[in-house]
């Protein structure tokens, strides 16, 4: 199969993702980026994490992006970033700009019932407190993809995480 025929894959983005600098690194490339709006879903803050997750929500409306166009190799960058604790799952979201529906793929929290699920997730405090961190973890990850040198995906998923509290 040539690359011009290569499947291409629509991804709803939510949290970090959401800015250019973070998922250039992750897909090294920025892809074309349109917003979007995923209905029936939440957006909740993880204690002790920095990013994200959505679970399902009956009158929830999440604020979002889709990604679009991404190779299967990128989609792969994503998945081994989400992790387990994602599924990933067909989703209908509403496009912003022209209101067309569009079925897209979403990382949705797998533990809909988790107790460190809460409150309200904001994307622009992200990106005041913690944007920087999440640059320099994506840079991390890349580096570590390219090269394991026998570390594994936790030893990079601690770069986003919350720094302990200082006693």
């Amino acid at each position: 199969m040539s690359s011009s025929e290569s499947p291409s894959h629509n991804v709803f983005v939510y949290g970090s993702f959401q800015e250019p600098a973070v998922v250039g690194l992750i897909l090294e490339c920025t892809p074309v980026i349109v917003s979007a709006q995923l209905h029936g879903f939440h957006r909740y803050r993880l204690k002790g994490r920095l990013h994200p997750c959505i679970a399902p929500f009956e009158t929830g409306v999440i604020n979002g992006k889709v990604l679009t166009g991404l190779t299967n190799a990128q989609l792969e960058n994503l998945d081994m970033i989400e992790g387990a604790e994602y599924e990933r799952k067909t989703v209908e979201v509403v496009l912003t700009d022209t209101l067309e529906k569009m079925q897209v793929e979403a990382f949705i929290w797998a533990n809909k019932d988790d107790p460190d699920m809460y409150g309200e997730w904001d994307f622009e405090e992200w990106k005041r407190l913690h944007m920087e961190k999440f640059i320099e973890a994506s840079k991390k990850f890349i580096e570590w993809k390219k090269n394991p040198n026998g570390k594994t995906r936790e030893e990079f998923a601690k770069f986003v995480n919350e720094d302990p509290p200082v006693a």
